[in-house]
C-alpha cells in the first residue's frame, strides 16, 4: 500500500496536508462543545445566571458546530478529489503498463484477473485513500485529544472508560483474526468468477451447440457460491460490528451515569452542581474516544482487502517488461523488406523445452516465403518473434539487415502489416477497422481505404452493407463473418502499405477461389512487398519463393514447390495428404 502511496503527485500530497489542518480543527471544533455544553449546565443551576450567559455559552456551541460542518465538507471534498484523481492515473499506470506487456508477461496474469486489478482493486485502494483521509487521520487525533481531555476528571470514571476500549480492541482483535484470510481470498474468487463469465459469453456459441448450457451453469454457480459464501462470512462479520459498538457504548454511558450518581450522592452540596456538570462532559468525550476507536475499526476491516488489491495491483506495475525498446536506427535502402534469422532458438518464459531450435532463413526484398508443418511445430511462434511479441532466446532475427532488438517498437512494427492467426475487429465502422493504427505515415485517405478493401476482396460485402464503408462493426466483429472478418483484417495491413506482410494462417477461412483472387490481387498491386505467409494449404502457398518447412521447432526443408516434393519427405506426405499427386502434378 505505501508502495502505491508513493504516486502521489506532490499538488495531492499538499491537498492531503490542508486537509488534515481542517481535520485538527474539526476535532477542535467538536471537543469544545461538551466544555460549553458545562457551562450551560452550570449556569441553568447557579440561581441568579442571566440568559445572556447562557445565550452566549449556546451561540458558541453553535459557531462551533458550523465550523465543524464546514470544516467535514471541505476535508470530504479534498479526500475525494485526491482519490479520484489517484485512482484515474492508477488506472491510467495500470493499462499503459499492461500496453507495454508483450506476450510472455500477460501469460503470467490471465486477462480476467487483468481486468479485475483495473477495476475492482482500483476502486478498493480509491475507497480506503478517500475514508483513510477523512478516518484515519481524524480517529488518532480525537481519541488522543479526549483521552487527554477526560484524564484526571475521576479514575472511576476513567476505570470505566479504559474497560470499554479493552472490549472494543477484543472484539477488533477477534474480527480482523477472522476476516482477513477472507478478503483476501474475496479478489482470487473474483477473477475466477470473471474468467467463467467471459468465457462462456465469448464462447456462446460453442456452448450451445454442445448442449453445455448445464456445465456452464454448474461451473458458474461454483465460482459464484464460494464468492457469495466468502462475501456472506465477511459482511456477517462486519456486521457483529454495530450490536457489540452498540453494546459497549450503552454500558459505558450507563456506568458513568452509575458511578455519577454514586459520587453525586457521597458529595457536599458544594460540590454536586461540579460533579453533575463534568459527568455530562465525562460521558461526551467517552462517546468521542468510543467513536474514534470505531472509526479506526472500519478502517482495520476495510484496510486488508485493500492492501490485498494493492499488492495485486503493484504486482503488475513493478512486473519487468522483457521487450524494451532498443535506441532507434536508420535503415539502410538497399536492404529496405529484408528479414533474416539467424540461427534462432526460443522457449516461453519459465519453460525447459525450446520450441524452436536453430531456425535460420532469408527472405528478401519482394519475396514470398510460406511456412508449412504439422500442427505445434512452432510456425505461428517463429514469426511472433518479427514483430517482438518475443524476443529470441537465442540468435538473431533481422529486419532491413537489423537486429530487431535495436529498433525501437513503433519504428519497427511501422514497417510490418500483421494479420494474425484470430482475427480481431473492434468497435467501430469499417473505414475506422481499417484504417486503424499509427503507420507513422500520418492519416489514411478515403481513397487508400477503399482501394485497400478491394484489394482484399471485401468491396462486395463491404458496400452491400447498410451504410456502406461506414457500417458499424461490432466488438469483436461479430456482426460479419468469419471469412468477411478475416478479409477485413487483410484490407487493414494492405492499408498500412507496410514494407513487410506477415499472414499468420489467415487464409483459412477463405474459399479456394477468394484465396486464389487475393493472393492474385496481393502480388500485383504489392509487388515488392515481402509476404511471410503461415498457412496449412498447400494451395497457399505452392506458388511460394521459397517454403520453409519445420518439424518439432527445427526447419527439415527449405525451398520451392517442385524442389521440396523431391528433397523433403515431410512437406511431401503434407502435400499428399491434401492432395493426389495428379492434382500436384497438373497444377
Amino acid at each position: 500500500m505505501l508502495k502505491l502511496l508513493r504516486r502521489l503527485s506532490p499538488r495531492e500530497w499538499l491537498m492531503a496536508a490542508v486537509s488534515t489542518v481542517f481535520i485538527v480543527l474539526q476535532v477542535f471544533l467538536d471537543l469544545r462543545l461538551p466544555d460549553y455544553m458545562r457551562d450551560i449546565t452550570t449556569l441553568l443551576q447557579t440561581p441568579g445566571s442571566e440568559m445572556s450567559d447562557i445565550l452566549v455559552a449556546g451561540g458558541k456551541m453553535l459557531a462551533c458546530t458550523l465550523g465543524s460542518f464546514a470544516s467535514s465538507i471541505l476535508v470530504g471534498y479534498l479526500a475525494a478529489k485526491i482519490a479520484a484523481g489517484f485512482s484515474r492515473r492508477l488506472r491510467q499506470s495500470v493499462f499503459d503498463k499492461v500496453s507495454s506487456f508483450s506476450l510472455g508477461e500477460i501469460n503470467l496474469f490471465s486477462t480476467p484477473s487483468l481486468i479485475t486489478r483495473s477495476t475492482n482493486d482500483i476502486t478498493q485502494v480509491q475507497l480506503i485513500i478517500a475514508l483513510g483521509l477523512q478516518i484515519m487521520i481524524k480517529a488518532p487525533i480525537l481519541a488522543v485529544w479526549a483521552i487527554f481531555k477526560i484524564a484526571g476528571k475521576s479514575w472511576q470514571w476513567t476505570t470505566a472508560t479504559g474497560v470499554a476500549l479493552v472490549f472494543l480492541l477484543i472484539m477488533v482483535s477477534i474480527i480482523i483474526l477472522l476476516a482477513l484470510p477472507r478478503f483476501r481470498k474475496i479478489q482470487t474468487l473474483t477473477d475466477s468468477l470473471n474468467r467463467i463469465s467471459r468465457e462462456n459469453l465469448t464462447g456462446l456459441r460453442v456452448v450451445r451447440a454442445y448442449n453445455a448450457e448445464a456445465y456452464q451453469q454448474k461451473k458458474f454457480s461454483v465460482a459464484n457460491l464460494n464468492l457469495t459464501n466468502n462475501n456472506l462470512f465477511t459482511t456477517r462479520i462486519m456486521a457483529i460490528i454495530m450490536p457489540c459498538m452498540t453494546i459497549i457504548m450503552n454500558g459505558l454511558t450507563l456506568s458513568v451515569y452509575w458511578i455519577g450518581a454514586a459520587l453525586i450522592d457521597a458529595a457536599s452540596m458544594t460540590d454536586k452542581i461540579g460533579l453533575f456538570s463534568n459527568m455530562l462532559v465525562f460521558t461526551s468525550y467517552a462517546m468521542q474516544v468510543v467513536m474514534a476507536f470505531m472509526m479506526l475499526t472500519m478502517i482495520f476491516i476495510m484496510f486488508p482487502r485493500a492492501s490485498v488489491s494493492a499488492k495485486r495491483i503493484g504486482e503488475v506495475l513493478s512486473t519487468d517488461v522483457k521487450v524494451k525498446d532498443g535506441s532507434g536506427v536508420t535503415v539502410p535502402q538497399s536492404l529496405v523488406g529484408q528479414v533474416e534469422f539467424k540461427n534462432v532458438c526460443f522457449k516461453y518464459p519459465q519453460a525447459e523445452d525450446y520450441v524452436i531450435r536453430n531456425v535460420s532463413f532469408t527472405a528478401n526484398k519482394g519475396e514470398t516465403v510460406a511456412f508449412i508443418g504439422s500442427t505445434g511445430c512452432g510456425k505461428s511462434t517463429l514469426i511472433n518473434l518479427i514483430p517482438r511479441f518475443y524476443d529470441a532466446t537465442e540468435g538473431e532475427v533481422l529486419v532491413d539487415g537489423i537486429d530487431v532488438r535495436q529498433y525501437t517498437q513503433k519504428q519497427l512494427r511501422s514497417k510490418l502489416g500483421y494479420i494474425p492467426q484470430r482475427s480481431v475487429l473492434f468497435t467501430g465502422t469499417v473505414s475506422e477497422n481499417v484504417a486503424f493504427g499509427d503507420s507513422g505515415k500520418g492519416e489514411y485517405s478515403p481513397e487508400a481505404i477503399k482501394n485497400a478493401i478491394r484489394i482484399a476482396q471485401s468491396t462486395d460485402f463491404v458496400e452491400q452493407m447498410s451504410e456502406g464503408y461506414d457500417s458499424p462493426i461490432s466488438q469483436g466483429g461479430t456482426n460479419v463473418s468469419g471469412g468477411q472478418k478475416q478479409r477485413l483484417c487483410i484490407a487493414r495491413a494492405v492499408c498500412r502499405d507496410p514494407e513487410i506482410f506477415i499472414f499468420d494462417d489467415s487464409f483459412s477461412a477463405l474459399d479456394y477461389k477468394t484465396d486464389r483472387n487475393l493472393r492474385t490481387a496481393l502480388s500485383h498491386e504489392l509487388a515488392g512487398t515481402t509476404c511471410l505467409i503461415v498457412a496449412q494449404r498447400i494451395g497457399t502457398i505452392r506458388d511460394a519463393d521459397k517454403i520453409v518447412v519445420l518439424e518439432q521447432g527445427e526447419v527439415v526443408g527449405i525451398g520451392t514447390h517442385r524442389e521440396l516434393m523431391k528433397s523433403c519427405e515431410v512437406y511431401r506426405e503434407i502435400a499428399l495428404s491434401q492432395l493426389s499427386e495428379e492434382e500436384l502434378i497438373n497444377e
